[in-house]
C-alpha cells in the first residue's frame, strides 16, 4: 500500500484532510450503518463448507506459493533441548483465507506460517512457533463504506493479518491481530489490539496429497464462532472506525480457510535449524 507523501504530519493540509475524511467517515458510517452482516449463521447447526471457496486464481497463487517454500525453511525455529531431530519436523504452511468480520467480507492476501512440532523428552507433544509473512488486503468502501472510500487515497483502507501470540497446530488454535492501514490511521490501529481474535478451525474435508516429494497436503477449514473485537489504538477515528466496521462483532463471523503445506524432518535441515 503506497502512502502519501503530499503533505507532512501536523501540517494544514493534513488537518484539513483528517477533517474532511473523518466527516465522511462518520456520514459513511450512517449511511452503511441500517445494513446487516455480510454472514450470519442459520438457525440450524451450519453444515462445513463442502470445498475450498477462494477465486481458482488465489488457490493458484496458494499453490505456487507451497511449492516455492519446498525448499525454503528460513523461518524453522530452534528445536527445544533434547528432543530428537528425526523426530521433529517443520512445517510451512501458505493460506489463503476469507474473512467475514462484523460489516466486511475481504479474500485476504496469501499468508504463510511456519512451525515445528515433535515429541517431547517426557512423550508429550511440542511445538515451537516459528514466523508468519502476511501483506494488507484493499477493504471495499474503504474508511467509508462508500464508492468515495474505494477512490480517494485518503480515505482507502486496508488490513493485514499478524500472528497474536497464540497457536497449537495440533487441535487447529491459531490468534490473530489484524492490522488497519490507512493515510488518516496511527500506525498503531489494530483489530485485537488488547486480547487478539482467536480461531477454533475445523476441518471442511479430508486432506489431499498434491505431491509426495516434495510433500504438499491440502485441506479446508473454517471458524465461525469467534469473537471480533473492537479495533484499538486508531486515534480521533477510532468510535466512527468500529461503527464502520460493524465492531465488536460477537456473532456473524466467518474465516474459510484453505490452505496447503510441506514439511520436513529437522535431521534434513541445516545445522542452526536442527538444533
Amino acid at each position: 500500500m503506497t502512502k502519501s507523501a503530499a503533505a507532512r504530519p501536523g501540517s494544514s493540509l493534513v488537518r484539513r484532510v483528517a477533517g474532511v475524511a473523518g466527516a465522511a467517515l462518520l456520514a459513511g458510517t450512517a449511511a452503511v450503518g441500517a445494513s446487516g452482516v455480510a454472514y450470519s449463521a442459520p438457525a440450524a447447526a451450519p453444515a462445513p463448507p463442502a470445498a475450498p471457496s477462494v477465486p481458482s486464481s488465489v488457490a493458484s497463487s496458494v499453490a505456487s506459493s507451497v511449492a516455492s517454500s519446498a525448499t525454503d525453511f528460513s523461518d524453522c525455529p530452534a528445536l527445544p533441548e533434547g528432543v530428537d531431530p528425526a523426530r521433529w519436523r517443520c512445517e510451512v504452511h501458505t493460506a489463503a483465507p476469507k474473512l467475514t468480520m462484523g460489516k466486511i467480507t475481504v479474500a485476504l492476501a496469501p499468508i504463510t506460517m511456519t512451525h515445528a512440532e515433535g515429541p517431547l523428552p517426557d512423550g508429550g507433544k511440542g511445538q515451537v512457533w516459528g514466523a508468519m509473512h502476511s501483506s494488507p488486503t484493499a477493504v471495499p468502501g474503504g474508511l467509508t463504506g462508500t464508492p468515495a472510500g474505494d477512490h480517494a487515497a485518503a480515505l482507502g483502507l486496508a488490513i493485514q493479518p499478524e500472528y497474536g501470540g497464540r497457536s497449537d497446530f495440533y487441535t487447529g488454535q491459531f490468534s490473530l491481530r489484524f492490522r488497519l492501514l490507512s493515510p488518516l490511521l496511527p500506525p498503531g490501529c489494530t483489530i485485537g489490539a488488547g486480547e487478539p481474535v482467536d480461531f477454533q478451525l475445523k476441518r471442511s474435508g479430508p486432506s489431499t496429497w498434491i505431491s509426495q516429494d516434495p510433500p504438499v497436503i491440502e485441506f479446508s477449514a473454517y471458524d465461525d464462532t469467534f469473537t471480533a473485537p473492537a479495533a484499538g489504538h486508531c486515534g480521533p477515528l477510532t468510535g466512527a472506525l468500529n461503527r464502520r466496521l460493524g465492531l465488536p462483532a460477537a456473532e456473524g463471523n466467518l474465516m474459510s480457510y484453505d490452505a496447503s503445506y510441506t514439511f520436513t524432518t529437522y535431521d534434513r535441515l541445516p545445522a542452526k535449524n536442527g538444533g
